[in-house]
C-alpha cells in the first residue's frame, strides 16, 4: 500500500517550495507531515475529503494548515482536495444544497448555475444555509469514510504481507525436513 502512494504523489520539496504553502515555513519541515503511516495516510485523506466540500477557493490552504495542526500526511491531504475540481465542483455543491434544503424542509429554488461572481452574490442570499449544511455533511461522511476505506485497506494489506510472509517460511521449514 504504501509503495503505491509513494509512486504517486509529489516530492516533498514540491509542497515545500510551493507558492501559497511556504508560508508555513519551518513547519512544513515536522517529518510526520511525509511519512506513510497507516495513520497519517488514513487522517490525511479524511483531512483532503473534509476540506474539498468547503464551497470557497481556499481549501487547499486550509487542508495544509489542517494537516500541519494534526500532523496528517500534507500531500495526500492536499492532493484529496480536488476531488471538488472544476469539473465536479457544480454537481457536488448542487447536490449539498439540495441535500441542506431537504434537511432543513426549505424548498429548494431551481438555480441556474453560473460560474461567475455576480450569480454568487445575487444567489447566495437563498442558498448559503443549505448550501453550507450540505457541504458539512457531506464533508464529515466523505471523511469519516475515506479515514475507514483506508485503515481497513492498509490492514487488509498488511495482513496479506504477513501471510505471505508466514507461508515462505514454512514452505523453506518443509524443504528443510525434507532435504
Amino acid at each position: 500500500m504504501r509503495s503505491l502512494i509513494k509512486r504517486y504523489l509529489p516530492a516533498r520539496h514540491t509542497f515545500q517550495e510551493h507558492r501559497y504553502l511556504r508560508y508555513f515555513g519551518a513547519l512544513l519541515h515536522d517529518p510526520n507531515l511525509w511519512h506513510l503511516t497507516r495513520r497519517s495516510s488514513a487522517g490525511g485523506v479524511a483531512t483532503g475529503l473534509f476540506c474539498a466540500f468547503i464551497p470557497l477557493p481556499i481549501h487547499m490552504i486550509v487542508a495544509a494548515a489542517l494537516s500541519i495542526f494534526l500532523r496528517v500526511n500534507l500531500p495526500l491531504a492536499v492532493i484529496l482536495t480536488w476531488v471538488t475540481n472544476p469539473l465536479t465542483m457544480a454537481p457536488i455543491f448542487i447536490f449539498a444544497y439540495e441535500l441542506g434544503a431537504f434537511l432543513l424542509s426549505k424548498p429548494a429554488h431551481s438555480l441556474a448555475f453560473e460560474y461567475s461572481l455576480h450569480w454568487l452574490q445575487e444567489k447566495l442570499v437563498y442558498i448559503w444555509e443549505p448550501l453550507l449544511l450540505g457541504c458539512f455533511i457531506l464533508a464529515t461522511l466523505s471523511a469519516v469514510s475515506g479515514y475507514i476505506v483506508v485503515r481497513l485497506l492498509w490492514r487488509l494489506s498488511s495482513v496479506r504481507r504477513w501471510e505471505e510472509r508466514k507461508n515462505r517460511r514454512l514452505a523453506r521449514k518443509q524443504k528443510d525436513i525434507i532435504q
